[in-house]
């Protein structure tokens, strides 16, 4: 590998011209003086010499060596490179006169003088230095190492047979090679293995397709080599999750897809997340995540927790996208919409409940990327992204590379979140602590809550490395800030989906109004103003339903249901008959109380400092679990987190009771009786059953 660069002719250079040898002795501008072998001298144009079609050049004694290819002298021995610079310093001695570290002002050498020696009588000369030192050289090699070094450099005086690349299977029989790729391939859908094993699968497929003439295999080790470089980057021997990921991928390089504007593409995917908690059956086990992930801003629309994901909790997923999510009590006033980089101003002149949401920003999604899991290929989903106008786009089976940024965001989640979550139990069994299930105390629902505040407060303003721009790499934006540059370029302004089209996205279910009420999930809900009174025990009108009305219902949100009207139209609301909080959380009235405590903090932008606060103490809260009364014992914890009712929705709402409605009421078994100032009540004992009176009474 040479590196060429102009030719310059200079004194001293040897030449050959028109058959004959010549030194130049002096150029000026117009011409070049030039002394043949014998010294006789004849002055030439300057433009003929350098034109003439036989010029050829034998030394260039002050000519610049062509460029040392650095990388390729970095992988040769340390031995041969100092032996390569060792033979430089003579070379350049004898080409110019004067040793490469010796002074610029110093003087040539006699014996080395361009101008009273010719090339060769400089040659033996350095042979005679060299051999009276004591190394064993001899002339042709100076000469081929001196014309080396002029048309290649530094690069000439290398042994070539150090630089030789050695093949990647050596000198190993080509059959043994094909062989050994052969059952590489065929370990990929296999449970892994071992090298030994492979060695036996190639004995046989050697034996299977050469017979008697099969070559030998070459010692273990020898082998084990060949294995190790034919494997590389296949994981024959690794994760078998990951060999079989690898082999799918293409060969050639990955494409991109750019976009220009939020919700242009966005991908969504499932996962179980490494924390234990507490479902509503009592049990504890690690909840299934489902969120999207916007290409364009990083952001994350919406995610939910639920014990396995359905077809309806897509659905769902979906509807809260496109919702604003409304800021909750307790939540840091920094992570306000207002407060936020995001376009507020233009954003609340289209809906005005964003005046109150958190800067999460609503996303609505052009293009939907997931994997083909059956709650996204599911009719419910499909139908419900062609009623919100989105397309569709399924990925390759066993291709997770085509939504690498939702399945990358997984691992953020694990390191940014899930790690100080109380019951968090690792990525895998050998991650795990001992007894990690005990701190499971979170129920899936107040989970749901941290995670909602988490990705408001951490995600959406945290620096995203996917989101550099090209002229200015140092400085990575937040997905906010994406967000709201997307927004300034491309124009785009989302406008937020109606109450009517979310719970039109809720699951479905067919109930029957009863005196009592509507039963759904072990639930008992009724509406104490009405509003059911003229529908009880009637017939919906819907035949193939046998007369019970449609009722839809949010998974994250057990405080109401909807249920459709299907005599006069329209939905009814229908609170939860128990629920004990009154008013609703995060119901009109909790927002007017919000309000007015925003109107005494002021409105000032978020700061930085007031977010990393807010972040750090989210974090605090979910590694130390809920609040406890003192001295509770750890079994204690994990009892009272299967028994916490789940009256915190964490989804937003779409239509929020009435200010006076009464949602129900419920005794405070606990408080009850823990007064000492409460009378005891009177003990009414109970007769002792008796079989043998109790059998007289029969009649037979």
């Amino acid at each position: 590998m040479t590196v060429s660069r102009p030719r310059m002719l200079r004194t001293g250079d040897e030449i050959r011209l028109r058959g004959s040898l010549y030194t130049v002795t002096s150029v000026t501008g117009t011409g070049v003086r030039l002394a043949d072998i014998v010294g006789m001298e004849t002055t030439m144009p300057l433009t003929e010499v350098l034109t003439g079609r036989d010029l050829e050049w034998v030394s260039s004694p002050r000519g610049p060596a062509p460029l040392p290819p650095a990388g390729l002298l970095d992988g040769l021995p340390e031995s041969a490179v100092k032996q390569a610079l060792w033979w430089e310093q003579h070379l350049i001695e004898l080409l110019t006169g004067v040793a490469p570290d010796t002074p610029p002002e110093s003087a040539p050498k006699p014996e080395y003088d361009p101008r009273r020696h010719s090339l060769r009588q400089r040659e033996l000369a350095k042979l005679t230095e060299l051999q009276a030192a004591g190394h064993s050289v001899s002339f042709p090699t100076i000469k081929r190492l001196r014309s080396a070094y002029e048309k290649q450099g530094l690069w000439g005086l290398v042994d070539r047979r150090l630089a030789r690349p050695a093949g990647p299977t050596g000198r190993v029989d080509e059959r043994i090679v094909a062989a050994t790729v052969q059952a590489i391939a065929e370990e990929t859908n296999r449970s892994t293995g071992t090298v030994t094993r492979l060695r036996r699968r190639v004995t046989q497929i050697l034996a299977a397709q050469h017979g008697t003439s099969a070559p030998d295999l070459p010692s273990p080790a020898t082998f084990y080599r060949l294995v190790t470089r034919l494997s590389r980057g296949k994981h024959t021997f690794g994760s078998a999750k990951t060999r079989r990921s690898q082999a799918k991928a293409p060969q050639g390089p990955f494409g991109s897809v750019s976009a220009v504007r939020p919700g242009e593409w966005v991908q969504i995917d499932s996962t179980p997340i490494d924390v234990r908690v507490v479902l509503d059956n009592g049990m504890v086990d690690r909840a299934e995540l489902t969120w999207m992930a916007d290409l364009g801003t990083r952001g994350i629309p919406a995610a939910v927790l639920r014990p396995t994901t359905k077809a309806a909790d897509a659905a769902v997923l979906l509807a809260r996208a496109l919702t604003p999510e409304p800021m909750r009590p307790g939540w840091a006033d920094a992570v306000r919409l207002s407060r936020s980089v995001l376009p507020h101003r233009r954003l609340t002149a289209l809906d005005e409940r964003l005046e109150h949401a958190a800067c999460r920003p609503v996303i609505v999604p052009e293009n939907i990327v997931c994997d083909n899991g059956k709650a996204y290929i599911s009719q419910t989903f499909r139908t419900a992204c062609r009623a919100m106008g989105i397309n569709f786009q399924p990925t390759h089976e066993g291709s997770p590379w085509e939504k690498g940024v939702v399945e990358r965001s997984f691992d953020s989640l694990g390191t940014l979140f899930a790690q100080y979550v109380a019951g968090y139990v690792g990525r895998s069994v050998e991650h795990r602590g001992e007894n990690a299930d005990q701190d499971a105390v979170w129920s899936i629902v107040e989970l749901q809550a941290l995670l909602d505040e988490w990705i408001v407060t951490v995600w959406h303003n945290r620096p995203h490395d996917g989101l550099r721009h090209p002229l200015t790499p140092d400085k990575a934006l937040t997905p906010n800030e994406q967000y709201a540059a997307l927004v300034e370029v491309a124009g785009y302004v989302p406008v937020p989906l109606s109450a009517d089209d979310y719970v039109e996205l809720l699951p479905v279910a067919w109930r029957a109004i009863t005196p009592s009420g509507i039963k759904l999930n072990r639930r008992t809900y009724d509406d104490k103003k009405g509003a059911l009174n003229d529908y009880r025990r009637a017939h919906s009108g819907v035949t193939a339903k046998k007369g019970l009305w449609e009722v839809h219902y949010d998974p994250y949100d057990v405080t109401r249901i909807w249920v459709r009207n299907h005599h006069h139209g329209g939905w009814i609301t229908v609170p939860w008959k128990h629920l004990r909080s009154s008013p609703a959380p995060f119901g009109e009235l909790a927002w007017q109380h919000a309000r007015s405590i925003l109107r005494q903090r002021g409105q000032d932008k978020a700061t930085e400092a007031e977010i990393a606060q807010a972040a750090a103490q989210l974090l605090d809260r979910a590694e130390q679990g809920p609040e406890q009364p003192p001295r509770t014992a750890k079994r204690d914890r994990r009892v009272a987190g299967r028994t916490r009712a789940t009256n915190s929705p964490s989804g937003p709402r779409p239509e929020p009771a009435p200010k006076d409605e009464d949602v129900g009421e419920a005794p405070d078994v606990a408080a009850a009786g823990n007064s000492p100032d409460e009378p005891l009540a009177k003990v009414i004992p109970l007769p002792v059953f008796d079989a043998r009176k109790e059998a007289r009474k029969w009649r037979f």
